[in-house]
């Protein structure tokens, strides 16, 4: 089983993916960290060379090869959830969990965020009407995708992976014995 965390930018899914890992006993991967080390340059300079469609096809790629491995927490790309390809791959490998914060506190993050300059801008707007007009058209997807809902506003990485660890253990508890 695969449970991969979803959500926008700076939503926390880098930081609560080891910490989940580490209460499972698991390992975890984020798919950006791993794009970035196989093509040997950041996202941005993918973007430029690659163009956005190069960098989601590359992104399907390490997505496909990560969700066949087992006992693994994948911290996704925020817009992963773009490819219905992948959604669905998302969603037969394991649980997906949304790590919900709202567009505020996601563009108050990311002006303050180091990655800034690894990350490209995707509408080139200022940071709070990109993070509005992105998250309109990704809401849905994340929803859509999402087997668990979480709110990440305010709670540190450490508890929104307690939360989540405690919730998947309620639910098998709950499942019957097959």
């Amino acid at each position: 089983m695969v449970i991969t965390l979803i959500g926008y930018r700076c939503c926390g899914k880098t930081s609560v993916a080891p910490r989940l890992a580490h209460r499972l006993g698991w390992t975890w991967a984020d798919s950006d960290s791993l794009i970035e080390q196989r093509a040997g340059c950041s996202i941005g300079q993918i973007f430029e060379s690659e163009g956005e469609s190069g960098f989601r096809r590359m992104e399907s790629d390490v997505l496909h090869e990560l969700l066949g491995k087992t006992d693994l927490v994948i911290a996704s790309g925020g817009g992963a959830i773009l490819s219905e390809g992948n959604r669905g791959l998302m969603k037969s490998a394991g649980p997906v969990v949304w790590l919900h914060v709202s567009a505020a506190t996601l563009a108050d993050r990311l002006s303050k965020a180091r990655s800034a300059d690894r990350r490209p801008s995707l509408t080139g707007r200022p940071i709070a009407e990109e993070v509005a007009e992105v998250l309109a058209v990704r809401e849905p997807l994340y929803r859509e995708c999402a087997s668990l809902i979480v709110d990440a506003e305010s709670e540190r990485p450490e508890q929104v992976a307690k939360r989540i660890a405690r919730q998947f253990a309620e639910r098998a508890q709950q499942e019957p014995a097959s």
